[in-house]
């Protein structure tokens, strides 16, 4: 598969956001490592926002974060539109492309990520169904652990769900630490015996975001607000067992001033430091 270039163990980064287009433009030197977009919010662009792009992407790296794909679901694979992410992916020289281990369509859009099934059938049909990308893009995946508030049909653990989805596709995870917490708290389970069964090898990068508190016992996954002091401990946690990885500040809406979400990414790189392993250990290619 084609060669692309790998962000440092170390980096950290924000969303490209079309509200956040101007100071991330003015940002100084060092502010943030890289940034992340949905190329389905950006391929085709032109005009002033296509320039911007053009212009964050010269100075930065861009990482793409899918959200449109359906991995999970049963109709096929669009190709012709993962020939465009392709070709986008490959101007913008991306280092890592993500999508959701989830499902959005069924004869159309949801617009919602669904949970699949956590049985063997369904691993196998995801792992075929990645493994397919990965041929059309010419490149490995990472696939996130998602969020979800109705569970599926479980004939396996969650994590081995997961565990046996990366092994047979031979793809790389992107791990959610806030959704592991917002699922560990909705549907009561231990979320450092989660992040203990994660296979650390595969972990290409990092997500932190914040939620909302819906009640005690229930939490919303929003990437609308700052990110909670339990999330802060658990992205600590991940730093001790797995070391450094590419770690990303998601923020989607209900924006704050920019030097708050910077202040955001200085906890990160402060969670880091105060977290790092005392053997490093490399983000894995």
């Amino acid at each position: 598969m084609t060669g692309h270039p790998h962000l440092p163990a170390d980096a950290v980064g924000l969303g490209l956001r079309r509200a956040l287009l101007d100071p991330l433009q003015a940002a100084p030197a060092g502010a943030f490592d890289f940034l992340e977009c949905a190329p389905e919010n950006w391929i085709g662009v032109g005009g002033r926002l296509g320039e911007a792009l053009d212009d964050l992407g010269a100075r930065h790296p861009l990482t793409c974060h899918g959200l449109s794909l359906s991995l999970g679901g049963c109709a096929p694979l669009d190709e012709t539109f993962l020939g465009r992410v392709r070709r986008f992916l490959d101007r913008h020289r991306v280092p890592l492309y993500s999508e959701h281990l989830s499902y959005c369509s069924d004869d159309g859009q949801l617009y919602d990520l669904l949970p699949i099934p956590f049985t063997d059938e369904a691993v196998h049909h995801v792992a075929a169904r990645i493994r397919q990308t990965q041929d059309i893009l010419g490149r490995r995946i990472a696939v996130e652990n998602v969020s979800y508030y109705a569970a599926p049909h479980q004939g396996m653990a969650e994590t081995d769900f997961i565990n046996a989805v990366l092994a047979e596709a031979d793809c790389d995870l992107l791990l959610d630490v806030n959704n592991i917490y917002v699922n560990a708290i909705n549907h009561r389970y231990d979320a450092s015996g989660f992040l203990a069964a994660m296979p650390g090898e595969r972990i290409a990068c990092i997500h932190v975001a914040g939620h909302f508190d819906e009640a005690d016992d229930l939490k919303v996954d929003t990437h609308g607000a700052a990110v909670k002091e339990a999330v802060w401990s658990l992205l600590g946690e991940a730093y001790r067992r797995f070391g450094p990885r590419p770690t990303l500040l998601e923020r989607d809406f209900n924006f704050p001033p920019f030097a708050e979400l910077l202040g955001e990414l200085d906890t990160v790189r402060r969670t880091l430091t105060a977290n790092r392993p005392a053997e490093p250990r490399h983000a894995h290619a």
